[in-house]
Parts: structure tokens; sequence; C-alpha cells
């Protein structure tokens, strides 16, 4: 019997959305009885029991809607009570504070970048288009029309997708090198914080990742996917890839969405290309999975580096839910275009090797979802874990 459980749970609503897999044919048809607890599904020829977390508890009596979606299995919506415990990585802000001694690492591959680096001043920088809202609050020539921020010595600027630290006359750091490139900014950069159209891109000596850019001769810019730091004297602990990436966007979506109300976003590499349109659906998303018996490929799952194949206990995950559309090769153009120039759509700049990334992450999680729930409107679906 190789029947696998997904939960989908919106915690502020306290509702769910449980799918019991497509059982074989052989199976049917099968009991299911919904507990508080647990799940447990009977047929002719056995018995499988799918325990939930201890955080989720499920109210039996609020089962509605219950139908067959052929490819999927069995749909049922329900009350869901859910906390949750998952401890989230560490943001930007709560890792960079004033007077505290810290270390740069190069995410991919541990390489120390910066060691020892204590600041005086850690300050959060204004929107990209800060330069252009002060044209439209002026009654006068703008008076920063030729000024750019820079941090002074033991400053770091703190933006939604980098941070700023004033080089000084040191080189970038122990595990890293330069490499002079061009690259091409997109309309929406033109006009704020950086003009050069030629920077010297920052890369780990060891794993050769693009860290960040050289954007002045005493100032670099390192992307916040690229980098880890931690308090010194604190044991470092390799995070997997794709799990950062993930989280670290995920953050950075739930937070703009949060100060300024925007959900649709650009994401575009270093080089000026866009690579993926998102459009955040919520934010206070659990996921809930049992595999089951994993021997059949069709069971979609989202935990299989979490699960044992024959583990009985189900995986959790904070997450957020969006939709998406790639835009490499030309694809959906008119719609990208489109967003460029919408005031409503924020741009968010990685390197292009992480916008490539969570493409496939998106990807991935997209084709781990129920047939069913793969699609809304013309929009792909993925979820983001934190």
């Amino acid at each position: 019997m190789e029947e696998s459980a997904f939960l989908e749970i919106r915690r502020r609503m306290q509702s769910g959305l449980l799918i019991i897999r497509e059982p074989n044919a052989g199976n049917l048809p099968v009991d299911i009885t919904v507990a508080p607890g647990s799940l447990e599904i009977k047929s002719c020829q056995a018995c499988k029991m799918i325990n939930f977390p201890a955080e989720v508890r499920i109210v039996p009596s609020s089962c509605r809607g219950l139908q067959y979606i052929a490819g999927d299995g069995l749909h049922v919506r329900l009350q869901v009570q859910a906390d949750s415990n998952t401890k989230l990585i560490s943001t930007l802000s709560e890792s960079l504070k004033a007077q505290k001694s810290c270390i740069f690492y190069c995410q991919s591959c541990g390489e120390i970048i910066i060691k020892e680096r204590m600041f005086l001043r850690v300050l959060p920088l204004p929107s990209e288009n800060w330069s252009a809202l002060v044209e439209e609050w002026c009654c006068h020539p703008n008076p920063f029309a030729n000024s750019t921020l820079h941090p002074q010595n033991n400053d770091c600027f703190l933006g939604h997708t980098y941070f700023l630290v004033n080089s000084g006359n040191e080189s970038h750091g122990p595990g890293t090198e330069t490499v002079h490139s061009k690259t091409e900014h997109s309309a929406s950069e033109r006009g704020s914080m950086w003009k050069s159209k030629e920077n010297a891109r920052v890369i780990c000596k060891r794993c050769k990742a693009m860290l960040g850019e050289t954007v002045s001769s005493g100032t670099t810019k390192y992307y916040i996917t690229e980098m880890i730091i931690q308090p010194s004297g604190k044991h470092f602990d390799m995070i997997p890839r794709s799990q950062f990436v993930q989280s670290i966007i995920a953050q950075c979506l739930v937070d703009l969405s949060s100060a300024r109300s925007t959900f649709r976003f650009r994401i575009q590499g270093h080089d000026g290309k866009v690579y993926i349109l998102m459009w955040l659906l919520n934010s206070d998303t659990l996921l809930v999975e049992s595999m089951g018996n994993s021997a059949s490929s069709s069971v979609f799952t989202f935990f299989e580096d979490n699960l044992r194949p024959d583990s009985r206990s189900s995986g959790t995950w904070n997450a957020v839910k969006v939709l998406y559309h790639p835009c490499i090769k030309n694809r959906n153009k008119d719609l990208a275009d489109a967003w460029e120039n919408d005031i409503g759509v924020h741009p968010l700049t990685f390197p292009s090797k992480t916008c490539l990334e969570l493409l496939l992450i998106l990807s991935l999680s997209n084709a781990c979802l129920p047939p069913s729930l793969r699609c809304m409107n013309s929009f792909q679906v993925a979820f983001l874990k934190m």
C-alpha cells in the first residue's frame, strides 16, 4: 500500500487542504479515518497509519468538500490548528550588528571571505529609487542628483538583496579575487545609485562563486544569497545551497511585502537580464507531507532529503506560496516588458547564476505538487521553504 498525504495549511486562517495520493486500483475501495493527530487508510489488502507532527492538530468534524481528482487522489478541506517551531536562517539585519565582531563566509564552500570585522555603524539603505522620489518631493533641483551613498570606514549599509562595506586599503579578503567585466543595467536602475557600467566582480578564490562587485575604489557590494555571516567564535555549519537560497529569498519577499505592500517582483541578474516574474500569493503556509512507501515514482514529495522511504512520520516546513513565470530565452517577454514599466513591481537583483538556481528550485517545487495545484490562471505555482 503506497498512500501518501500532502497537507497545505494556512496558519492565519486555520484551514488546510489535505490530499491523499491516488491509491492503486487494487487497493480500492478504501476507508479513511481522520483523527486530530493522524490519518488511517484501510483497504482490503492493508492498513496504513500516517502520524502528523505534534504541532499540527486537525479538527475531524470540520472535514468538508470531499472530492476525487484523477491524478491527485482525494481532496478534502478541513480546519487545522498549527504552530511552527521551525528555526529560520538568520536574516542579514539579525546577523550584522554594530559593535559586534563577525566573520563572513562564502555560502557555497565555507571559505572565509572577511575575517573578524567589527562595524561601528550598520545602517539600512533607502529604496533603490530614492533619487527619483526626491525629485518628486522637491520643488527645486534635486540636491542629491550627483550624490552616491558609500559607507565610510567601519560602516556597513544594508540593502534588500546586498550589503555595502568599505574595503579601504584592504584587498577584498583572503578568500576573494576580482574579475573585471562589463554589466548592462536595466532601465529601472538607470539614474539610481550605481552609474558605472563596468564593475569588477568579486569571486571566491576556492569555488569561484560570484560574491559581489566593487562599485567604487573603496566600496564592495556583496549579495546576501552568497554570504553567511556569523558572530566571531561561533561554530560554522554549512547550509545546503538550495535550502539557503530558498530561505533568504523567501524572507526578502515577506519583508518587502510587509513594509511596502509589494507583492509582484522581477528577479533579474547582475547582467540586467530578467529571469523570473514572481507574485507572492501568501506567506503563512505550513507544508506537511508523509511519503508513505516511496517505491512509486509518481509520489509527489517536497521532503525527499528529510524523510526515509520507510518513515511513518511527516515532514513539515514553513513556506511562502508564489506564482511565477520563467523569462529565459525570451519567454513571456511581453509580460516582462509590461512589469518593467509597472511601478507596482519591485526589482530584485542577484548574481545571474543564483537566478538560474532559483528558477530550478521553483521548477522542482512545481513538479512535486499534485498535478491539479501546479497552475493558477496562466502562472505556475511553487513553494519556497523558509
